[in-house]
């Protein structure tokens, strides 16, 4: 993947991460049709939000993602929408539930930032730069 960054009106960034959405109680609640809508509304999401989904998929209780965003969105605000949405949309389907409860979604969530140098080189290089005299 060519290494593209977003350009604003002060800032260059490369923002990536890697999120992990669970099912409530771990549930195996996903089927194929379940998991494109979720797709759908992630995606309809990101739109709205300004963000990109680079790639997505996942199993009977889990959905993983990973974004590119901009600065001015944090991690938290991005999961919370993609979670509330796609958790309201899912039940609007007609789709159970876990446990017939009213919630999709683990209150938690994995976001890994990925991309880039490795991290050794990146300390190596701020270690190895000119000290003021």
């Amino acid at each position: 993947m060519a290494r593209q960054f977003r350009r604003g009106r002060h800032s260059v960034t490369d923002l990536k991460a890697h999120l992990v959405c669970v099912a409530k109680y771990r549930e195996h609640v996903f089927s194929v049709d379940e998991l494109a809508l979720i797709e759908g509304v992630f995606r309809h999401v990101a739109k709205q939000m300004d963000f990109e989904i680079l790639e997505i998929n996942g199993q009977s209780d889990y959905v993983h993602a990973f974004i590119e965003y901009p600065p001015k969105l944090s991690i938290s605000k991005i999961v919370n929408a993609l979670k509330g949405v796609s958790s309201r949309r899912y039940g609007q389907a007609g789709y159970k539930k876990p446990n017939g409860k009213t919630a999709l979604w683990s209150p938690s969530y994995v976001a890994v930032s990925v991309g880039g140098a490795p991290i050794t080189v990146l300390m190596e290089s701020i270690r190895n730069q000119e000290k003021l005299s």
